[in-house]
């Protein structure tokens, strides 16, 4: 054969072998996103259906949150309850707290304004009114999802200051705390110094927060940061990048670096196909709880927060990322079809204005439920309310 048809072959059969081996969906999926940027989609029975750029680290902005999930449910189970005790340090003599009031923090991420008003109204119900110290602070103590290591925000509450609307939502959420009447009135706080020794503790009042797979749904619903402080709880973002390597191939932890949990700072990364490696191994964890993804994560056009506005039909249950600041912006999850199955997806973007990332990410997700055929999640779990936390009281 003639050197010159040879060649045409060769490149004739190249590239038709090329064209049989690209992912189905590709060249639209291409136009769509961008070819500089990053996705990745995996069909149910894993068929790759888009790869591009699959293996690039990028900036996955609070993508990361799904990792940090994971590491949270592996290190402390779903049922998991933060507790947080209110001591206090001397008995309780017509309506005083002979010393101080000591809160024992437990880093419980949920513990807010309708929380500090269950355990005031359990206080004011078992007779205090006064305490002779102050209060003080013992182990990490989240209030209003931020750190309060002196209780300052917190004693505010206690004293019955800025609780606003709060004990509208603690009677709708508690009917047994709204059977008590009206808003607590709040403790004086004398800041008597302490005389010394004195007898055992008079009172202690108990909260355990809602069970840890409520609170992650809550919190990646509104991608609330309070991740990053959470993170502690287990060690830190060394933990969640440990717990991710752990979770994927030897040959791709090479792209995994998580310096902040929460996925804010500058120097978190993964690749496309590593955070849809994190999500399906997040899905087997759950279903070994018979859980489900829609229990941590929120459904799109359902759940509130992120999400709720995006894409509609209950087809989409992910986390969006977004770091306008460095023109960063991801979303990842799954998407429900006929034709391919569950399909897990990462589209990760940078260098574009959030709204033009968004709208490539959202007709990314359209274009594969259009050709996968659509169909929607059953009913996610519920989120974190009042509802579920308990009290408990000792004498």
């Amino acid at each position: 054969m003639h050197l010159a048809c040879q060649l045409v072959l060769v490149t004739t059969l190249s590239t038709l072998a090329g064209a049989a081996d690209a992912p189905i969906l590709q060249e639209r999926a291409r136009e769509i996103v961008g070819a500089t940027q990053g996705a990745f989609a995996k069909a149910e029975d894993g068929t790759v259906l888009a790869a591009i750029n699959p293996d690039r680290p990028m900036h996955p902005a609070s993508v990361t949150k799904i990792a940090t999930t994971l590491a949270l449910l592996r290190r402390l189970g779903p049922a998991h309850r933060f507790v947080t005790r209110v001591v206090a340090a001397g008995p309780v003599r017509d309506g005083t707290v002979d010393g101080d009031l000591v809160v024992e923090g437990g880093g419980d991420p949920f513990f807010v304004t309708e929380n500090a008003l269950l355990v005031l109204s359990e206080l004011e119900s078992h007779g205090v009114r006064t305490v002779a110290g102050s209060l003080r602070t013992q182990g990490p103590l989240l209030f209003n999802w931020q750190p309060d290591d002196r209780g300052k925000r917190l004693a505010r509450v206690f004293e019955g200051q800025g609780a606003g609307t709060a004990w509208s939502a603690v009677c709708a959420a508690r009917p047994d705390f709204a059977s008590r009447g009206e808003r607590p009135s709040g403790l004086r706080f004398l800041a008597a110094p302490a005389r010394g020794e004195r007898d055992a503790p008079g009172l202690i009042v108990t909260h355990r927060s809602a069970a840890l797979v409520l609170t992650l749904k809550s919190l990646n619903c509104y991608s609330n940061n309070v991740f990053r402080l959470l993170s502690d709880r287990i060690g830190g973002p060394h933990a969640v990048e440990e717990a991710a390597r752990a979770a994927v191939p030897a040959a791709l932890r090479g792209a995994i670096t998580i310096d902040d949990a929460a996925g804010l700072g500058t120097t978190n990364r993964l690749s496309p196909r590593v955070a849809v490696a994190i999500i399906d191994v997040l899905a087997d964890d759950l279903a070994r709880q018979e859980l489900t993804l829609p229990d941590v994560l929120p459904i799109a056009g359902r759940d509130p927060g992120t999400l709720h506005d995006r894409l509609t039909g209950g087809a989409l249950v992910g986390k969006t990322g977004t770091i306008p600041s460095l023109s960063v912006s991801a979303l990842a999850g799954r998407i429900r079809t006929r034709r391919f199955g569950d399909v897990t997806f990462a589209v990760i973007d940078r260098g574009l204005p959030v709204p033009e990332a968004q709208r490539r990410q959202d007709a990314f997700v359209r274009f594969i439920l259009s050709e996968g055929e659509a169909r929607p999640f059953p009913e996610g779990g519920a989120l974190a309310s009042i509802a579920e936390s308990q009290i408990e009281v000792a004498r």
